[in-house]
């Protein structure tokens, strides 16, 4: 027995003539609020505000980004504004600045003590393979573990 497969989900019912339902009521929304504005607020006001709403619900109702309407790009920048944010990892660099140095001497000097005291900590290299390195590593750790653990 074979089932009929739905087709064409993501299409939206034309609801009110050319528009759907979400297009009407974005619509009707920006001209109903531009029309309280232009009953209460003066005329010259007025316009510059109805042109900004009706801009904003013709944007809603039409525009897509990235193939996704307006509305979740304008929900997305109000949670990334109005959420609190946390930040994980930020870089501060702490070497002495070598190109202060007054002389070529001191200029060495000072870039000899840098290396001197950053000597030990482990720059990340680039490699061919990754994965192998990152085997390897683990290899190691859990060899060192193992002898930790038997003693």
């Amino acid at each position: 027995m074979q089932f009929q497969v739905p087709q064409f989900i993501e299409i939206e019912d034309k609801i009110f003539g050319p528009f759907t339902l979400k297009q009407f009521i974005y619509m009707a929304g920006g001209a109903g609020i531009s029309f309280v504005i232009y009953e209460f607020v003066p005329f010259i006001v007025a316009i510059v505000l109805i042109l900004i709403i009706m801009s904003f619900s013709g944007a809603l109702a039409f525009w897509k980004i990235n193939n996704k309407p307006f509305i979740n790009t304008v929900e997305s920048a109000f949670k990334y504004f109005f959420a609190s944010k946390l930040y994980i990892w930020k870089k501060v660099d702490r070497r002495p600045e070598v190109g202060k140095a007054k002389t070529a001497g001191e200029a060495a000097a000072a870039e000899a003590d840098a290396a001197k005291k950053y000597a030990g900590i482990m720059v990340p290299k680039i490699s061919d393979s990754k994965l192998k390195d990152l085997a390897w590593s683990l290899d190691i750790k859990e060899s060192l573990y193992s002898d930790k653990s038997q003693k």
